[in-house]
């Protein structure tokens, strides 16, 4: 058994940047990623404001060396892209000298080819390679193939915004029960017709910047990007001389069903999830340092995470902000994009700015972290709240 999980290495592209550094330079640089709808043709282009990447697929499939008939989705591409940048900063030459597995989250899957080539599936058998790619499992096969991880596990895990956060979780609980020696965990979701279709039909999209936490909030943008984290137990990290950048302490999940697209109006779900991470870190409330919040700028996840945060932490809050505003939510993605912003806080000692805030909420008196601020920084917890009421927190530290 792993007394410690080391994360060794990371990857991600956003409407941010196309690696870990650009990503670093935008969030401390006050950069979004935030803009109108150019890559999907959509009734809805000019009515609200998204996250895109500006890579093309052509482009993607270029990076990877892929041949034109292949089958990858957006989705598949932007996955196997952070997760082998994960792979190159681990410093992993052979992805097979060690007990190793893959858990990859998406919500969107391989839908982005199945709306292009809906309609000519029955009478055009060039094009059902695509629609075979559409379940939620073929990106993550995909991923797998591009790092050569063949005899181990490699599993998807899809419970919408909290899934990466679940998978890093998941990756974290192998390695520590020893049952894996090194994990590559993660997200990757793109844009698509049917996210934005269906989070149109749930009235919360906004036609304007994303304002997380604010009075006026009028709801979320959404964006597409991967994220991943080589995960490593002490016997890799010791045998391998890894540079840690940072470890999973704690981690906690929990559901307060109590309705399909919404949170609880107390927040009981991310209550209880951050509970049980501090919990399993043997932490106090007092031991974290910052919290990036979920803060999707919906008027029910900014009010029901909030009094959340004041049900643990009191009226001894940490500094706390999201992320958001500058990617989007980036659904399945989220919380491994949010986990790499985590390690970057910490190995920088930097709490990120809350952007375009400029009310306070009536309903408490919290105000989030409006300046990029320098702190020493030890604990970071990071919040994850999806649909269904799946609820996950996850603690990152500097110390074993």
């Amino acid at each position: 058994m792993s007394k410690g999980v080391a994360i060794t290495g990371m990857g991600i592209i956003s409407a941010i940047g196309n690696n870990v550094t650009e990503n670093y330079q935008s969030l401390i640089n006050g950069k979004k990623g935030i803009s109108r709808i150019s890559k999907i043709k959509t009734i809805h282009q000019g009515d609200i404001m998204v996250g895109e990447i500006a890579s093309t697929n052509l482009e993607l499939e270029k990076q990877l060396g892929l041949t034109s008939d292949n089958n990858y989705s957006r989705t598949a591409l932007l996955g196997a892209i952070a997760a082998k940048q994960a792979i190159e900063h681990a410093g992993i030459l052979d992805i097979t000298t060690y007990k190793t597995g893959l858990i990859s989250a998406t919500s969107v899957g391989g839908m982005d080819r199945t709306e292009a080539y809906y309609y000519d599936y029955l009478k055009n058998k060039d094009v059902q390679k695509y629609i075979e790619g559409h379940h939620a499992g073929d990106s993550t096969q995909k991923i797998a193939e591009q790092l050569g991880i063949k005899k181990s596990l490699v599993t998807t895990i899809s419970t919408a915004c909290s899934s990466a956060a679940n998978a890093i979780m998941f990756g974290a609980r192998l390695i520590k029960s020893g049952k894996l020696d090194r994990v590559v965990v993660g997200g990757t979701d793109c844009l698509s017709k049917f996210t934005i279709n269906g989070f149109k039909t749930l009235m919360i999209l906004s036609d304007t910047y994303n304002t997380p936490f604010d009075e006026n909030r009028k709801g979320l943008n959404l964006g597409e990007a991967a994220a991943f984290l080589v995960l490593e137990s002490d016997k890799v990290v010791t045998a391998e001389s890894r540079d840690v950048l940072a470890y999973i302490k704690g981690y906690g999940n929990a559901n307060d069903a109590y309705h399909q697209t919404a949170s609880s109006e107390n927040g009981d779900g991310a209550t209880l999830a951050m509970q049980k991470a501090l919990e399993v870190a043997k932490f106090i409330p007092a031991d974290i340092d910052y919290i990036n919040a979920h803060g999707t700028a919906t008027g029910n996840n900014d009010l029901s995470e909030g009094r959340a945060i004041l049900r643990v932490f009191g009226d001894k809050l940490p500094e706390f902000s999201s992320t958001k505003a500058y990617t989007g939510h980036t659904l399945a993605a989220a919380g491994a994009i949010e986990a790499v912003y985590a390690v970057l806080a910490l190995q920088n000692n930097i709490i990120y700015p809350n952007l375009n805030f400029e009310t306070q909420m009536k309903e408490f008196n919290i105000t989030p972290q409006l300046q990029l601020k320098k702190k020493e920084l030890q604990s970071v917890l990071s919040n994850s709240l999806g649909f269904g009421g799946n609820c996950s927190s996850l603690i990152f530290s500097k110390k074993q």
